[in-house]
C-alpha cells in the first residue's frame, strides 16, 4: 500500500534521475524466430578479465523471457543518427518484436545474437548470472564478441530528450 509520501518520493526520484545523462544502447534478444529488445541508458562494465557487462531488464517486458530462454543478448551502443532505432526499441509508435529492427542494418552472430552494423560498439553476451530484484532481472553478461565502429558521436539521453555529445 502506498501513501502520499511514497508518491512524492517516487516523483522526486523520477525527476532526479532525469538529471543523469546517459549514452543510449539497444539491448537485443532472440530465441528461434522470436526477436525483440529494449532501449537502455544504463550499461555497466563490471569486469575486464573476463570482459563482462551488467544490464537491468524489467521482468514484465517482452525481452526478459526471450533472454531467459536463449541465455544470450546483444548490447548496441548507438551513434547520434540512430535515434529512430532507440525510439523503435522503446516501443514508440507501437512497434513490437521483430518490427523494432526496421530502419537499421542488423546482422546475426553465429550463436544467434543480433547486432547493429552501425552501432559505435556492439557486444554479444552470454548470460553469466542473474539476480532477481523487485520487478527487474539484473543480468551479468559474459562478452563473447565485440565490434567497434568508432568515429561518430554517441546518441545521448537527458531530461527526456535525445541528443549528442559535444566535445569542448
Amino acid at each position: 500500500m502506498s501513501n502520499s509520501n511514497d508518491t512524492t518520493l517516487n516523483q522526486e526520484f523520477r525527476a532526479a534521475m532525469r538529471q543523469l545523462a546517459g549514452g543510449v544502447s539497444v539491448i537485443t534478444a532472440a530465441h528461434g524466430n522470436d526477436r525483440t529488445g529494449l532501449t537502455a541508458t544504463s550499461v555497466v562494465s563490471i569486469s575486464m578479465n573476463p570482459p563482462e557487462l551488467f544490464i537491468s531488464v524489467n521482468r514484465s517486458s517482452s525481452s526478459w523471457p526471450v533472454i531467459e530462454k536463449s541465455g544470450k543478448f546483444g548490447i548496441n551502443v548507438l551513434q547520434q543518427d540512430q535515434q529512430i532505432v532507440a525510439e523503435h526499441f522503446s516501443g514508440k509508435g507501437g512497434r513490437k518484436g521483430a518490427e523494432r529492427y526496421a530502419d537499421d542494418d542488423w546482422y546475426q552472430t553465429p550463436d544467434g545474437v543480433w547486432l547493429s552494423n552501425r552501432a559505435l560498439a556492439a557486444f554479444a553476451c552470454d548470460v553469466d548470472k542473474v539476480w532477481m530484484h523487485r520487478e527487474h532481472a539484473l543480468i551479468a553478461g559474459l562478452v563473447t564478441r565485440i565490434s567497434v565502429h568508432a568515429g561518430q558521436q554517441p546518441l545521448t539521453y537527458w531530461h527526456g530528450h535525445y541528443g549528442s555529445f559535444v566535445q569542448n
